[in-house]
């Protein structure tokens, strides 16, 4: 298939049967429909949500991999490190903002800095070759406002932060362009599976049925339940809530590195990192839920982390708080990725995909292409993909408040909407009007940042809204 794909929120779908169907529209669900769109096929991803990357991608803690960390062997571990060097290139390509911060890994006590050997051990098995440990001095003289007592660390100059929105927004508008349907509002129902051999899965929806020769369930925090529709009972997600403080943009001169504790037993931590948005992130906590949608924060979480807080980095809990937030991983009882080919079935599973997700995910969309091809999927000779240049987000680079130039071609560039984040009417008028506008204020500021400053849309709030309900049809 050639051409441009559509985007659709509402009405009947389509009744013409597809190659693919590809059920979940986060990071991965757009990376898989991405790689698809590299082939002449007939591609749909069907979202529950009214907008792409509304679930466990939009809240994480925003961090490029390099996968020093992972359990050698493992397959999340080769995909984390291949999507680490895919992304990479990707995002220099596309405009994701990305900076190379560093990560340091802190030791607080004797028992944390004798298991830094063993942690740049494993970084070099899992082909991370420049790791090294830093003692005291140079820790405190990469972060001198660092808490007192630390012992070392483990410096990994490569781990970086990204835009989470920016990317799951870039994979899903260069599917669509190339030709995928992006069918929004769209929540499954049921799946009569395709008989063996032959015949069309049959996936009924909130809006009618769609018909695939083959399927891929990208579904996160409800993989396990779509599986069941296939009749396999391989995993259960169990969702792991994470909650995380949003410092003001006046913290961000407070810390340089990635600030990650030694992990232990019970997980990775609570870290402090700065984000591409010129904020400082604390978090997360780890808790282990039985509800899927229980996306709140709590005041129990909440003092947890800022005691973390206190420790790590004092003077954050000086600092105005912008925001707070909590995300849900897909947890399952296994350490891995829980991706399965059932080629009888014609049918993938993409489940168990944790916070490294958004690292790996371009290698998720190989890998699972790969497997499709397994299971009897004729992809035909691979394309050029439609280039596509998201609108900058990032600090770190030229706004287009900034751009002289910009501004003198098109005035609406200078005229700032939101004063706390400088963004303009021309970057809004352009999210209004991309290829998968927003669907919501919080879409739009997930796309601009409009309303995600210290005063959290009290001054822009209005202005925002009627740019926003003006475009709406």
């Amino acid at each position: 298939m050639t051409g441009t794909g559509s985007v659709t929120r509402g009405g009947p779908v389509p009744s013409e049967p597809y190659d693919v169907i590809v059920v979940g529209a986060g990071v991965v669900g757009c990376a898989v429909a991405r790689e698809l769109a590299r082939f002449p096929l007939r591609t749909a991803v069907v979202e529950a949500a009214a907008d792409v990357g509304e679930g466990t991608s939009k809240a994480n803690t925003a961090i490029l991999h390099t996968g020093f960390d992972a359990v050698p062997g493992s397959l999340e571990a080769r995909l984390v490190r291949d999507g680490h060097r895919r992304l990479a290139a990707y995002a220099a390509e596309t405009g994701i903002p990305v900076e190379r911060l560093g990560a340091l890994l802190v030791a607080w006590d004797e028992e944390q800095r004798a298991a830094l050997p063993a942690l740049a051990a494993k970084a070099e098995r899992n082909g991370y070759h420049r790791a090294r440990i830093v003692g005291a001095a140079e820790l405190y003289a990469r972060e001198p406002r660092l808490g007192p007592g630390a012992l070392g660390a483990l410096h990994v100059p490569d781990e970086s932060v990204i835009c989470p929105w920016t990317t799951t927004l870039a994979y899903a508008t260069q599917a669509v362009r190339a030709g995928v349907d992006l069918h929004l509002g769209c929540r499954v129902e049921a799946v009569r599976p395709a008989r063996a051999g032959h015949g069309w899965h049959e996936v009924a929806t909130g809006r009618g049925v769609l018909r695939a020769r083959h399927l891929v369930n990208a579904a996160g925090l409800y993989a396990d339940e779509l599986d069941r529709h296939l009749g396999h009972r391989d995993f259960t997600v169990r969702p792991r809530r994470g909650q995380l403080i949003v410092f003001d943009a006046f913290a961000r001169g407070l810390v340089q590195h990635i600030l990650l504790p030694v992990p232990t037993a019970l997980g990775k931590g609570v870290l402090v990192s700065p984000t591409v948005h010129g904020k400082v992130l604390l978090g997360p906590t780890a808790e282990d839920l039985d509800d899927k949608g229980a996306t709140g924060t709590t005041a129990e979480g909440l003092a947890f982390l800022r005691e973390h807080g206190r420790r790590i980095l004092p003077e954050l809990l000086d600092e105005e708080v912008t925001a707070v937030y909590a995300g849900l991983r897909a947890a399952t009882e296994e350490g891995d990725y829980r991706i399965a080919c059932h080629a009888e079935q014609r049918y993938v599973t993409v489940g168990g995909i944790r916070s490294t997700g958004l690292t790996a995910s371009l290698a998720i969309g190989a890998h699972v292409v790969g497997l499709l091809r397994e299971a009897g999927l004729e992809t035909g000779t691979a394309r050029e993909l439609p280039k596509v240049r998201m609108p900058n987000v990032g600090e770190a680079f030229p706004r287009p408040y900034l751009d002289a130039e910009l501004i003198a071609a098109d005035p609406a560039y200078g005229t700032i909407v939101c004063p706390c984040e400088r963004v303009t009417r021309g970057e809004i008028r352009d999210a209004l009007a991309a290829v998968i506008p927003p669907a919501s204020l919080d879409g739009l500021r997930r796309r601009t940042r409009a309303r995600a400053g210290r005063c959290q849309g009290s001054v822009c709030g209005a202005a925002v809204r009627a740019l926003f309900e003006e475009a709406r049809p």
